[in-house]
C-alpha cells in the first residue's frame, strides 16, 4: 500500500476536478498527480531510496503538497518540519532525522551549513538553490508509478516535544495515516463538493492529516493559505465558497468580535476547532450567532490525528466525543488498571492509527505504552455512561497557546544560559484569546536584575515566536518538594491566585 494512492485514485476518477486552489489558481487532480509523479521520479533519479528521509520545511504552499506526495510515491519518508523554527531548533531536528534532501526556502540556506558539514544532507531544494521545485518538475516523468510499501512502513515523521521538551520524531505508518484520513472523512461527511480552507501549518498533524489528507481522500478542494490573516480568510470564504472551516480557539474568539460573522459564514456548513479545548460558552455563542456547531475531536501527533469525534447527531458541548472507527479508548489509573465510567484517569488508546514508534528512542517508545499495546496519552480524562470522552487535565507540562504546542523545558534551557537567571519555571496561565499564555517565573542571581525587554529579545533570537513568554515575573523563591523537585503546580497556583486577587 501507499497513502499516496488516495491522490492516484482521485486523479483517475475526477481528473479535471480542482484539488488545490492557491492565490486564485486552480490545480486539478490530474495536474497534482502528475507533478507529484515528476517529483517522485526526480528524487529517485537523484538517488533517494525507499525508506530514506526527505525533509520539508516551508510555509503552506501547493508546492509543499506536491513535494509531500512525491516523497511518498517515491517510497521515501516525509519529515515535516515547522518553518518557524530558529537555526538551533532546526539543526537539532535535522541531526536527529538525518535527511538526505531538504525542501526549504532561500532564507534557511545559511541555517543548513552544519547539517551539510555532517555529511548526511546531500541535496537542498529551494527557489534559488542547487535544485529547485520547478527543476525537479522538469526532470521527472509524469508516468512514474508509485512505490509499494508495507502498511507498517514509515510514511511520515512529525516532531513533537513531550515532558522533557526534547523534540521526538513520531513515526507514522501508511496504515496510521490511511486509518485517520478515512475516519476524518467519514465522521465529517466529507464529499467532492467540499472546499476546505487550510491556513494552519502543514507540518502539524492536524493540517497535514486531518485537513489536507482527508480532503484528498474524499476528492474535495483544498484552499491553501500560508497563515491565518483575517481579511484574507474571510475573502476566501466569500469568493471561493468555503464549506469547511478549520481553526484554533483564538481565531474563533477574534471572529466573534465581527458584527457580521453570520453573513460572513453563509457558505460554511462545518466548523472545527483543534489544539486546545474550546470554552463551552464560546461554543454556545458561536452556535447562537452562526447556527453552526464548533466540532471538536481528541487526537495528537502520536495518533495521526483523530481518536474521538463529537458527532453531528449528538453533539455534546464540553466533550470530545466517542472513539472513531477501529480506535479503542480506555481510562486507566496510574498503575495501568482500567477504571469504570465517570472515573478520572489517564486516557489510553489502541488502534491502527497509533504511531509505530519514536525515531531512535526505544526507551521512550516503550514507556509510552501499557502492555506494548495501549498508548499512554499523558492526558487525564473520563468516559461517561454513554461513551463520551471528557478531557479533565494534562499530566504533562505542555502549554497550548493559540493552537501551538509549547514545551517549557525547551524555553527554560535557554533561560538558564542567561547570567542573571538563577532558577526559572515556565508555565501556562489561562488566556481568553490564546487559551493559555506562556509566562516565565524567575529568580535572579545575587546582585542581578532582569530586563524583560532584553530577555524577550534574546529568546526571540533562539525560539519560534509562539514559544517566547509574554510575561516575566521575578519572585524571591520557587517552591520545591522535600526532594528538591520544583513544584510547578504550586508556582501556577500562586500566580493564578494573584491574577484572581487583581480581578477582585
Amino acid at each position: 500500500m501507499n497513502i499516496a494512492q488516495n491522490l492516484v485514485r482521485m486523479a483517475a476518477l475526477f481528473p479535471e476536478a480542482t484539488a488545490v486552489n492557491e492565490n486564485d489558481r486552480d490545480i486539478s487532480y490530474l495536474q497534482f498527480h502528475e507533478e507529484s509523479n515528476r517529483i517522485a521520479a526526480a528524487l529517485t533519479n537523484l538517488g533517494i531510496q525507499r525508506g530514506e528521509h526527505v525533509a520539508l520545511c516551508t510555509p503552506n504552499t501547493y508546492a509543499w503538497l506536491a513535494m509531500y506526495y512525491g516523497v511518498l510515491k517515491a517510497g521515501a519518508v516525509a519529515v515535516t518540519i515547522s518553518a518557524a523554527l530558529k537555526k538551533d531548533e532546526l539543526t537539532a531536528i535535522l541531526d536527529d532525522c538525518r535527511p538526505r534532501l531538504i525542501y526549504t526556502t532561500d532564507d534557511r540556506l545559511q541555517d543548513l551549513a552544519e547539517a551539510r558539514d555532517r555529511g548526511y544532507l546531500d541535496w537542498v531544494v529551494s527557489p534559488s538553490g542547487e535544485h529547485t521545485f520547478e527543476g525537479l518538475i522538469e526532470k521527472g516523468s509524469p508516468g512514474f508509478h508509485w512505490v509499494n510499501r508495507l502498511r507498517d512502513d514509515a510514511a511520515a515523521i512529525l516532531y513533537t516535544g513531550g515532558t522533557t521538551g526534547v523534540p521526538k520524531g513520531v513515526i507514522l505508518t501508511h496504515q496510521n495515516l490511511q486509518t485517520s484520513v478515512h475516519n476524518v472523512a467519514y465522521n465529517e461527511r466529507s464529499s467532492r463538493a467540499d472546499r476546505a480552507l487550510c491556513f494552519l501549518p502543514l507540518n502539524h498533524v492536524f493540517a497535514q492529516v486531518h485537513i489536507a489528507g482527508s480532503t484528498v481522500y474524499s476528492g474535495g478542494t483544498l484552499i491553501m493559505q500560508p497563515a491565518f490573516e483575517m481579511d484574507r480568510a474571510l475573502d476566501a470564504i466569500k469568493r471561493l465558497g468555503v464549506t469547511k472551516f478549520y481553526a484554533v480557539p483564538t481565531i474563533y474568539v477574534r471572529l466573534l468580535a465581527l458584527k457580521d460573522v453570520t453573513e460572513r459564514f453563509a457558505s460554511v456548513r462545518y466548523c472545527f476547532s483543534a489544539a486546545a479545548s474550546m470554552a463551552a460558552e464560546l461554543v454556545r455563542e458561536w452556535k447562537g450567532r452562526t447556527g453552526l456547531d464548533i466540532h471538536e475531536a481528541y487526537g495528537m501527533t502520536e495518533s495521526a490525528s483523530m481518536v474521538t469525534f463529537n458527532h453531528y447527531h449528538r453533539h455534546v458541548v464540553g466533550s470530545v466525543g466517542t472513539p472513531a472507527n477501529l480506535v479503542e479508548v480506555e481510562i486507566r489509573d496510574l498503575e495501568g488498571n482500567p477504571v469504570g465510567p465517570g472515573v478520572e484517569g489517564e486516557i489510553c488508546i489502541q488502534g491502527p492509527n497509533i504511531m509505530r514508534e519514536y525515531l531512535a528512542k526505544p526507551s521512550e517508545t516503550a514507556a509510552a505504552f501499557w502492555d506494548d499495546r495501549w498508548f499512554r496519552s499523558g492526558d487525564i480524562g473520563l468516559i461517561d455512561e454513554t461513551g463520551y470522552l471528557y478531557i479533565v487535565d494534562r499530566l504533562k507540562d505542555l502549554i497550548i497557546t493559540g493552537g501551538e504546542n509549547v514545551y517549557p523545558r525547551e524555553i527554560e534551557e535557554w533561560l538558564y544560559m542567561r547570567p542573571e537567571i538563577q532558577e526559572c519555571a515556565v508555565i501556562g496561565v489561562p488566556d481568553h484569546e490564546y487559551g493559555e499564555r506562556v509566562v516565565a517565573v524567575l529568580t535572579t542571581q545575587e546582585g542581578r536584575t532582569v530586563d524583560p525587554v532584553e530577555l524577550k529579545a534574546f529568546l526571540k533570537s533562539k525560539l519560534a515566536p509562539y514559544k517566547v513568554p509574554k510575561e516575566y515575573i521575578t519572585v524571591d523563591a520557587i517552591p520545591k518538594s522535600s526532594a528538591g523537585k520544583m513544584l510547578k503546580r504550586e508556582v501556577k497556583k500562586s500566580l493564578l491566585d494573584q491574577i484572581n486577587l487583581q480581578k477582585a
